[in-house]
């Protein structure tokens, strides 16, 4: 049986990096694979962009309400049709953004069709709040990997800490897309209480509910 994987880490770990090596692991092994990313994720539109500087185009984006298991077998039968060669793998950039549907999708792809599926992305958002796509596959995920990279004091980072301008902001829409006007900084835990003065996403909804 093929399995889900679930590789995530704070901003700047190198999950694309990642994600386009593995491609090219399957391609110079002369197998065939398919990229994906969602919709949102509008930097580069249909690219996948490492942090390096690399890219590639996608082979398809995933809508809010797409079905990603009929997508995919759309997909494959046309890689199919056009090379001869079945698909061996699925990778999935930016999994967060993905719905808990789309993300039980992924895995009927692995279990029912025995093609593996590696989805890349962040775990949290910058109130250190779960996005849906990655709640779902901590989950369901059969294989979890953290990629890791450092904060700017140099102990490990595992949250993602959202600017506008020069000013940390805590407050707003769980996806901004980095870009002019947001960026964002990997953070350990130290760094971002001490930006955040402390507060996470729990307290402050005690705060709002009393």
């Amino acid at each position: 049986m093929a399995k889900l994987y679930f590789r995530y880490g704070a901003m700047n770990s190198g999950k694309s990096t990642a994600l386009l090596q593995a491609a090219f692991n399957y391609e110079e092994r002369g197998q065939m694979v398919l990229l994906a990313k969602p919709l949102v994720d509008t930097k580069g539109d249909r690219l996948i962009v490492s942090r390096l500087g690399v890219t590639r185009e996608v082979d398809f984006t995933i809508g809010p309400n797409d079905d990603v298991y009929g997508e995919f077998q759309r997909h494959r039968v046309r890689v199919q049709e056009a090379t001869g060669h079945g698909v061996a793998c699925l990778l999935v950039d930016e999994a967060q953004f993905l719905s808990g549907d789309q993300v039980d999708d992924l895995l009927r792809i692995a279990i029912l069709d025995s093609i593996p599926v590696m989805a890349y992305g962040i775990r949290t958002d910058f109130q250190t709040v779960a996005f849906p796509g990655s709640r779902r596959l901590l989950e369901i995920a059969h294989s979890l990997e953290e990629l890791k990279t450092i904060c700017r004091c140099g102990r490990k980072a595992v949250f993602n800490a959202r600017r506008i301008g020069e000013a940390f902001v805590f407050a707003g829409d769980q996806v901004a897309i980095d870009g002019e006007n947001v960026t964002y900084e990997s953070l350990c835990g130290a760094c971002y209480l001490d930006e955040s003065k402390g507060v996470l996403a729990s307290d402050r909804r005690r705060v709002s509910i009393s």
